[in-house]
């Protein structure tokens, strides 16, 4: 397989990735406990509102992926967004993560 071939499924997988975690995880709400972990960092009474920005901005991160525009500055803040997302879960709601505070070391994987 040549490499523009295996960049090309690299680029539309964490694409999905972002889309998924952002469509139908939170603006969809079909996994409620992301709303709760942002209940829980942000506060609870705009949790709703916050969670479906999230998950709006996560679809934009998905779409900016396949776009191909500026993908140095796209990795570099997936990198940032990734790592301090991870992280305040971590300490703040180590207890809604679906794996715990194994999570990180998942994170840490895709950072590398």
């Amino acid at each position: 397989m040549a490499n523009t071939t295996k960049h090309q499924i690299l680029t539309y997988l964490i694409a999905t990735v972002w889309l998924i975690n952002g469509l139908l995880c939170k603006i969809f709400n079909l996994v409620p406990r992301h709303q709760q972990i942002v209940a829980r960092i942000l506060g609870s009474d705009y949790a709703w509102l916050l969670t479906a920005t999230i998950g709006s901005l996560e679809t934009a991160m998905a779409i900016w992926i396949v776009s191909g525009i500026m993908s140095r500055t796209n990795a570099i803040v997936q990198i940032i967004v990734i790592a301090s997302m991870n992280a305040i879960e971590f300490f703040v709601a180590p207890d809604l993560l679906l794996w715990g505070k194994l999570n990180a070391l998942f994170a840490f994987c895709l950072l590398c």
